[in-house]
């Protein structure tokens, strides 16, 4: 029996229409243009409007996708969405996303891995391709942050943004898809990103609303360096797994959440920083939206070519982290 490869041949991405620049932020926060710059390369953000959930964006994006494919949501075999904002705890925003598609009777689940969420759901739907359970897959990532964020606190409210990215991977009997692919995850470090409020721990109560603890909280510096160092080594165990090397490589997508954590590990890893797709500088961090984002912008401009050979790097909450080696279609 021949092998079976998954090639993705549609993608799509939304952001709001508003915009939020660092000029925009509010005077409280006591902060500014250049002191925001310097430490992230966030210029600015998209924010979703008060009809906007995460099941809108993430529609919208999915519809772009399909629409690359050539495909109607019906003809899809599965969808999978990463994401850490969902509309409600249940029903699953998959399931609501399986139903604004009309794509009636179609498997839907969701991947809850923070940052790393897209890069974990393209590997496990690589799987199902690979092993011919299913043919046609809608791999989505959609955060919605701005809800989730304390606009009090200048630590994390200035580093985020809201948006969605879609792929179609379809199966193919031409080699192409993912050639290798890291997965890891250290929940003893897992207080450094978190939502201490509103799950079972520690149920949405008058006191988790007053103590603000139903907002984002994340350790900075504790997350850069775990950020500098796992971006190499879980590039370089994916590398060695598709018995390939950085020179093989045309792109890499690194998960946008600070551009000094993109250049430190440009540097630890030799690579010329040209060499990463970067635009945090117009999205700032929109978690698992942030790769497909990125992705769909660089295809849609011709920068990378549906040719070429990418490496998607990403790192988040649980702390988690992911990397994979894809050749976009056959050479």
């Amino acid at each position: 029996m021949s092998r079976i490869y998954g090639q993705i041949t549609g993608w799509g991405a939304y952001v709001p229409a508003t915009v939020l620049t660092n000029h925009d932020l509010p005077a409280h926060l006591e902060t500014d243009h250049n002191w925001i710059v310097q430490r992230s390369g966030i210029h600015q953000r998209h924010i979703a409007g008060k009809d906007e959930t995460t099941c809108v964006l993430a529609f919208n994006a999915s519809r772009s996708a399909l629409k690359q494919a050539g495909m109607a949501p019906q003809d899809l075999d599965l969808i999978i969405i990463a994401t850490s904002t969902p509309d409600h705890h249940t029903p699953p925003v998959s399931s609501e996303l399986q139903h604004a598609l009309g794509a009636s009777g179609v498997p839907a689940f969701v991947v809850v891995t923070g940052c790393t969420g897209f890069v974990y759901a393209l590997t496990i739907a690589y799987q199902f391709i690979e092993t011919g359970a299913y043919r046609r897959i809608l791999v989505v990532g959609a955060e919605l942050l701005s809800r989730f964020l304390d606009w009090e606190d200048r630590s994390t409210c200035v580093l985020f943004g809201d948006a969605a990215g879609a792929v179609v991977v379809q199966a193919t009997d031409r080699p192409c898809g993912i050639q290798g692919f890291a997965l890891g995850s250290d929940g003893g470090q897992g207080e450094y990103i978190i939502m201490h409020g509103g799950g079972s721990a520690d149920p949405f109560s008058r006191e988790v609303l007053e103590n603000r603890r139903h907002y984002l909280r994340m350790n900075g510096r504790e997350v850069f360096k775990f950020a500098t160092r796992v971006i190499g080594d879980v590039c370089n165990e994916t590398l060695i797994k598709a018995g390939l090397t950085f020179d093989d490589i045309d792109w890499i997508i690194p998960h946008q959440a600070n551009l000094r954590i993109i250049q430190a590990a440009a540097a630890a890893m030799n690579v010329p920083l040209d060499r990463f797709i970067i635009n945090i500088d117009r999205y700032a961090n929109t978690s698992a939206a942030s790769i497909p984002l990125a992705l769909t912008e660089s295809l849609n401009s011709g920068k990378i070519k549906t040719t070429d050979r990418i490496l998607f790097v990403s790192f988040g909450a649980g702390l988690t982290w992911g990397a994979a080696v894809m050749q976009m279609a056959p050479r």
